[in-house]
Formats: structure tokens, C-alpha cells, sequence
């Protein structure tokens, strides 16, 4: 019997549901994932809607698919790659799209506007806007008071803003499309819409940025060039596609999106869940962290590890195998579609000891909420610094803070790429007495 075979047939013994599996939560992945990382690390899964994947689930196999080149981004927008319904797709030609040497290239231009000086100079600001947030929320009245509205959704809308540079006046209108864009359940043309309007103003946004720069990251990208051979002028040598020593058009316009996807959604979601596991589960480590903002970042990675940001409990984007590959024993054929589980790797006993406790004094804490490799997370640093502030903020100025509602009362919004609150209704005392 084969190994292709054999795997097949042990699969079926699993009698797997459809993917992506029912059971999935902010708290967690869905609980089949810790039988298939035991029995099926590896294994092929039926599509709800149509269509198979494999699925890798263990810590030690998600980073082998990452790092073989031979899983490709680029190939599953080919016309003949698998297609899965109710699955959001990054456009082509993004950078999380793309494979070496294209990506390589876009990523070390991105990177300079990504510099560890910059993002750490962001810190003031961040705080600022964070207390400001906080005032307005404790002035509005008594109550029980919606941290999703009134704090995590305008926190990480005004950062990203301000690093694309979009106008206050505009921001009502760019998070409304932003939620439209996002928003996977609702038929394919209302999502293609929203898209279609955010691209049209971040387009309209990066001429008046190469025509006046500013102090702002999209300004900085527009700037970045490889190398001494850029033109004087400023015109990026590729035209609009790009090619050439710095940025075109075209690729400002899809680094413009990625950093809204990982900017801004990405990160309000995970303030409020964080928030939201913190007060429910760990009132005791919320009065501490007040108490200690030293803890803070520490915290921030547990959180990070066991809070699970993804809706389908992968990535959400596929890789397809360029040729027959094995991985944790089992071949992967050439042509078929493989998602990487990271809320699963990110609970495998053999990296993380008791992996479904949140321990807040871990010391090594290799965790994959951020992705890994060449794909890795280009904001990862500028989301630990707005989610360590949120912390930080709440936790020094409400040290009594509770949830106003049960936790099972909680309301989630549906369709979303990630698991992120429609609300998150608490109380603010300023102390416990």
C-alpha cells in the first residue's frame, strides 16, 4: 500500500468534517486539532462548499511548509489553482501574494519604511491617542461602555490613518469599506465593491503623496529605493507595475491594502480580545499588569499564542505544491492546495509544554500569530506596540474594569476573516474599593 494511499484511507478513518471545522473560537481552534496534530498531522480535508486541501497542524511541519519554496503563494492564482468559496483572497500582486524573487524585492523596499526607529518613535503618539480614547469613553456618562466602538476600532483606524496619511475627514467612509472588504459571507460582489472603492482612494492617496510627501509611512514607501540607481525625479523605475529600484504605482497601491489588513483590522480585533479573555478569564493578571506594566509585553506574547485571531484557524491563504513533497511523512501531490494551522502549531505540546494553559510567565514562547519566514508579518512590531499600549492604558486606569455582560453573552461579527467582537460592552470603574 502506499503512503498517498494509506494516508487517504486513515483520513477517512478520522471521519472528518467539512473544513473549515465548526468548534472554532476566539479562544481557541476548533478541539478536532488536537486529535489530528496526535493521529493526522497531515491530512486532506473536504472543503465546505466544494473542493480539498491539506491541512498542517503541528508547530514543526507549519514552519517546514513555510520555509520550501516549493509551496507556492503565486501559483494558487494561477486559473487552474483550487478555488475555495467563503474564503477571502489577498488580490494578486500583493506582497503576501507573491514569491521570490518579486516578493523579495517588494519586501526589502517595504521594510525601509518599517524600520525599528520609526515604529518605536510611533510609541508617544500611540499613548496619546490611547488616552484620549479613554477620556472620552469615561466622560460619556455611567453605564456600561462598548471598548470595541469607543476605544479598539478608533485606536487602530487613527494609527493607520496616520501612517497612510488619510485625512480625519475621510475616516468614517475608509473603515466602512474596510469592514465591507472584509466581510466573507456576504455575497462576492458587495466584497469586490468595497475593495474597489478602498483601491480607488488609496490610488487617489499615493499620487497626492508622490506629488507632496508628508511625514507618514506611505510617503516613506514612495521614498524607498534599493540600491544608487534610482532616478533623481523620483519615479519609480518600474512604471506602475514596479520592477525597478523603487516602488511602482501599482504596488504602493496593494502595500496600501496590506497594511490596512494587518494595521488596522488585525489589531482592533485582537485589543478586544484580548481585553475580553483578560477580564473574563484573568481578572487577577488585568489588576497585575496595572500594577506592573513591565508585564506587559510578556502578556502580549501569551495573548498573542492562545488567542485566536484566525476565523478559520489557518492563515486564510492558500499555497499550492509545485511538485510531489513530502511533509511529517506524507507526500503532498503536485497541484493541490495546503493551509497552515497556526492557532493549532501555536497549542502543539511538543514546542509549548501544557499548551491549552495561558501561562503568563512563559519564558520561550516561539509562537506563530505573526506567521513566519518570508511572508512573516511585515507590522508585526507596530501591532505589539499598539496591543502593549492598549494594555498598558486600560490597565493602569481602570484596575476594576469588568465585563458588563456574560461571557458566553458576548457578540461576534459574523463573516469576518477574523474572530472579532461586534461590541464589548464593560464597566470602568477607576478602582476596585
Amino acid at each position: 500500500m502506499s503512503l498517498r494511499t494509506g494516508t487517504a484511507r486513515r483520513a477517512e478513518d478520522l471521519q472528518l468534517p467539512e473544513f473549515p471545522f465548526p468548534g472554532s473560537s476566539h479562544l481557541g481552534p476548533a478541539p478536532l486539532f488536537a486529535r489530528l496534530r496526535a493521529e493526522r498531522p497531515v491530512v486532506r480535508v473536504a472543503w465546505r462548499g466544494g473542493g480539498h486541501a491539506w491541512l498542517v497542524t503541528r508547530h514543526e511541519d507549519v514552519i517546514r511548509v513555510l520555509d520550501d519554496p516549493r509551496f507556492s503563494r503565486a501559483a494558487s492564482y494561477a486559473p487552474d489553482a483550487p478555488r475555495f468559496s467563503g474564503l477571502f483572497q489577498a488580490p494578486p500582486g500583493m506582497i503576501v501574494s507573491l514569491d521570490p524573487p518579486d516578493h523579495t524585492r517588494l519586501r526589502a523596499l517595504a521594510e525601509q519604511a518599517f524600520s525599528p526607529d520609526r515604529v518605536e518613535g510611533m510609541r508617544p503618539r500611540v499613548r496619546e491617542v490611547a488616552g484620549r480614547l479613554l477620556d472620552e469613553l469615561e466622560s460619556s456618562g455611567p453605564g456600561p461602555l462598548d471598548l470595541v466602538a469607543g476605544f479598539a476600532a478608533p485606536l487602530a483606524m487613527t494609527v493607520i490613518c496616520e501612517l497612510l496619511g488619510v485625512p480625519e475627514a475621510d475616516r468614517d467612509r475608509f473603515h466602512a469599506w474596510v469592514r465591507q472588504f472584509a466581510d466573507v459571507s456576504a455575497p462576492p460582489e458587495q466584497a469586490a465593491e468595497g475593495g474597489e472603492k478602498l483601491g480607488a482612494y488609496i490610488a487617489g492617496l499615493v499620487a497626492a503623496k508622490q506629488a507632496e510627501p508628508a511625514d507618514d509611512v506611505l510617503s516613506a514607501l514612495i521614498a524607498a529605493r534599493l540600491g544608487d540607481g534610482a532616478p533623481e525625479d523620483g519615479t519609480p523605475d518600474g512604471g506602475a507595475a514596479g520592477g525597478g529600484d523603487r516602488l511602482g504605482f501599482d504596488e504602493l497601491v496593494g502595500l496600501g491594502f496590506t497594511l490596512l489588513g494587518a494595521g488596522f483590522d488585525s489589531s482592533a480585533g485582537q485589543i478586544g480580545n484580548f481585553t475580553a479573555t483578560l477580564l473574563a478569564r484573568h481578572p487577577d493578571v488585568w489588576r497585575r499588569l496595572g500594577e506592573h506594566p513591565e508585564d506587559v509585553p510578556a502578556a502580549v506574547e501569551e495573548l498573542l499564542r492562545t488567542v485566536n485571531l484566525n476565523g478559520n484557524d489557518t492563515s486564510g491563504l492558500p499555497r499550492i505544491a509545485t511538485e510531489d513533497v513530502a511533509v511529517g511523512g506524507v507526500v503532498i501531490p503536485a497541484g493541490e492546495a495546503v493551509f497552515v494551522a497556526f492557532p493549532s502549531a501555536n497549542r502543539d505540546a511538543a514546542v509549548f509544554p501544557d499548551p491549552d494553559r495561558t501561562d503568563f510567565e512563559r519564558a520561550d514562547n516561539p509562537h506563530l500569530a505573526f506567521g513566519h519566514g518570508i511572508h512573516r508579518c511585515l507590522g508585526a512590531p507596530l501591532a505589539r506596540l499598539e496591543l502593549a499600549v492598549a494594555l498598558e492604558e486600560l490597565t493602569r486606569r481602570f484596575p476594576g474594569a469588568r465585563l458588563a455582560v456574560r461571557e458566553h453573552e458576548l457578540v461576534w461579527r459574523a463573516g469576518d476573516v477574523n474572530h472579532n467582537l461586534l461590541a464589548l460592552p464593560v464597566e470602568l470603574p477607576r478602582s476596585t474599593a
